[in-house]
């Protein structure tokens, strides 16, 4: 038995059937460096999907390494947030000055879905009300509350809520009733839309709409820009709270601003933020408006939220950011990419869409005779990219889209090269789906 299928059968007897693993033999990660990754059996990859956007520079980060190790050193691995914490102070003093917010505070936690059940909390009590605004085709996590404002079935476990939940349009475009129109008709469409959800639907005391401005899970799929501005003008006639989850459009992956909510010219009452930040060590959190942030009259702490460790990593990791300018690399090698992809799909039948911003981006696969979404099509391009070297991700409401988020330090000759694998992993798989290798419909359930 080889050294994958043996630690799969491991797996399979201890951990839940519903996590799901990517190929059809999954692979163990074993050894990275850069963009490059190896696996357990020493097959080389370069890596697309970065441990879900997770390893924003790549693997094995030398001033990463040092501030983690330089943290080791001094013994001290935990202490909690009850007791003052160097790191935690430092990088909320970053966090806060970046995110534009007035008078923003900062709360570490330790993963996206902890961050955006802290800002659902904060809106909820600041406005005495249960009552939340969510987008179609949204993930925000896998906990009660997070998962009650994902609007994708495929990730939803139950038909109830702790919260009293309304889903808007916004990234729905291929829906018959959108189609033919300009992005200014579809904001005004998805605005008009919002007035009466909040007529006919809900109470007069809305708490927030949370948002996230690329949806990840969702397949990359975005409103136009400046729609979450019109959201917004909206919102403010009542008081309605904004909340942005920037757990995977953060520090500038765009390519266009440092947060994704920027690329709609808004500033958030709140910001969500967790996987890059901390380029694989655990880290998430909230940077809101201090009257939010202090409006909570429980006491309140969180044991690894602002652990030295990952406030060590997550220091280095946005000062790395920030001192290569890492958002120009990713508008620049983005660039790069997606034009690269737009002007392969115009000869390959089985793509129905090329689209993001910067380095998060995205091809939509469709069966090239029905043009319905094809899941196996998506996977079996995920397959044909790791068998050239390639190591993508998955996602879409139909499970029909392969999305990838390569680290933001990926240089010219990388992106040249994860293209031309695309490419040619595109032609194989769409010449065989024109063949009749591949088909199929609509899944039961979409992995990401």
């Amino acid at each position: 038995m080889s050294e994958h299928a043996n630690l799969l059968r491991r797996h399979r007897a201890v951990m839940p059937s519903w996590m799901a693993l990517n190929y059809s033999d999954p692979i163990e990660i074993a050894g990275g460096k850069g963009a490059r990754v190896t696996d357990a059996e020493g097959n080389g990859y370069l890596d697309f999907f970065t441990g879900i956007l997770t390893n924003m520079l790549g693997y094995d980060v030398p001033e990463v390494r040092d501030a983690v190790e330089r943290q080791l050193a001094t013994g001290v691995v935990h202490t909690s947030t009850a007791y003052l914490l160097r790191g935690q102070v430092e990088l909320a003093e970053k966090i806060a000055r970046l995110s534009g917010i007035p008078d923003a505070k900062v709360f570490f936690a330790n993963s996206g879905t902890e961050a955006n059940e802290t800002a659902l909390l904060l809106a909820a009590y600041a406005r005495r009300s249960d009552q939340v605004l969510a987008m179609r085709q949204s993930y925000h996590g896998r906990s009660f509350a997070a998962a009650g404002v994902t609007g994708n079935r495929a990730w939803t476990n139950l038909s109830f809520s702790p919260l009293d939940v309304h889903f808007l349009h916004g990234a729905d475009r291929h829906l018959p009733q959108f189609a033919g129109m300009s992005d200014e008709q579809y904001i005004d469409a998805c605005a008009q839309d919002l007035r009466h959800v909040l007529a006919t639907a809900t109470g007069p005391d809305v708490a927030a709409l949370i948002a996230e401005p690329i949806q990840g899970v969702g397949g990359f799929t975005a409103p136009p820009d400046g729609l979450f501005a019109a959201y917004k003008n909206v919102l403010d006639e009542s008081g309605i709270l904004l909340i942005s989850d920037e757990v995977q459009t953060g520090w500038g992956r765009t390519g266009q601003n440092f947060w994704g909510m920027a690329n709609h010219g808004v500033t958030p009452d709140m910001m969500t933020f967790a996987k890059g930040l901390g380029n694989g060590f655990a880290v998430g959190g909230v940077v809101a408006r201090g009257d939010l942030m202090d409006g909570l009259p429980a006491l309140g702490i969180s044991t690894f939220g602002g652990n030295p460790i990952s406030m060590a990593a997550a220091n280095a990791t946005l000062d790395y950011v920030l001192d290569h300018d890492l958002q120009a690399n990713a508008a620049k090698q983005g660039g790069t990419i997606i034009d690269g992809l737009r002007r392969a799909a115009e000869r390959l039948p089985i793509v129905t869409d090329v689209r993001g911003k910067g380095l998060m981006f995205a091809v939509e696969l469709a069966d090239p005779r029905t043009g319905e979404p094809s899941p196996p099509l998506a996977a079996a391009l995920m397959e044909a990219a790791r068998e050239r070297g390639l190591l993508i991700g998955k996602g879409g409401l139909y499970g029909n889209v392969v999305r990838m988020a390569p680290p933001m330090t990926l240089t010219d000759a990388e992106a040249a090269e994860g293209l031309g694998i695309l490419i040619a992993s595109l032609e194989s798989v769409s010449d065989a789906a024109i063949d009749g290798e591949h088909g199929g419909s609509l899944p039961t359930r979409s992995n990401e």
